[in-house]
């Protein structure tokens, strides 16, 4: 009668790299929750003792950490990284959010890390939503629909006046000159990232307001051809 032979047990070999992995496994743990520690510390270091929040006050205080101004388009870049739902303000949920995505966890590693956000947000996949999300990033009033036209002026130049600096100066000129509108929506808001994209300035060669362009553009070309 044949004997069974025996079953070996793993080999030496397999049974460390096992070991190794879960070490690895290990490791990789015990570093997130080092940086989450790090920054939920920083978080708490801006936030405001009563409610919890990073309030305008914290984000003065972050902004002068970081040394840029408090209106650098760089701060709206970070929020919309956040993803941050209500203007000057940061929730925990999203400064985690922002920060494990730029990877940093400290303000000298986010200070450094922000030529590359104002690169990533440049991108023309990311900028028409980083331009919409400006836009929304200001209704600061419950069910507030529109935008009042010196605060489009502003947020215009600073999201979109480095990158077609013709078309807003002239835009900005037009809306601050003219009577017919008080307030600008969400439409007229993506309709002219869409002329700036899209129509030849200043010759307004390929512009036809036939099409479904909003009024105001269509009074704007008008009011450009006319000068």
């Amino acid at each position: 009668m044949r004997r069974t032979p025996a079953k070996k047990g793993p080999s030496n070999s397999t049974s460390s790299s096992n070991s190794s992995a879960i070490d690895l496994f290990r490791s990789a743990g015990r570093t997130a929750t080092k940086e989450l520690e790090c920054i939920d510390q920083l978080y708490y270091s801006y936030a405001n003792k009563s409610s919890g929040m990073i309030d305008p006050e914290g984000i003065e205080h972050l902004c002068s950490d970081l040394e840029v101004d408090h209106t650098d388009v760089r701060i709206l870049m970070l929020a919309w990284k956040m993803q941050s739902e209500k203007q000057g303000y940061f929730t925990l949920e999203e400064w985690r959010k922002g920060f494990k995505a730029l990877r940093v966890d400290t303000v000298t590693k986010l200070k450094k890390a922000l030529p590359d956000l104002e690169k990533e947000v440049r991108r023309p996949s990311n900028h028409v939503n980083f331009y919409s999300y400006a836009f929304q990033y200001c209704l600061t009033e419950e069910k507030q629909k529109t935008i009042d036209i010196e605060s489009i002026c502003q947020l215009l130049e600073l999201v979109l006046g480095s990158l077609f600096p013709p078309q807003v100066d002239s835009f900005v000129q037009y809306l601050r000159i003219q009577s017919d509108y008080k307030v600008i929506n969400m439409d007229q808001w993506m309709g002219f990232y869409r002329f700036c994209n899209e129509i030849s300035f200043p010759d307004f060669g390929n512009y036809d307001a036939e099409l479904a362009w909003p009024l105001i553009l269509d009074n704007f070309v008008e009011w450009m051809r006319s000068k």
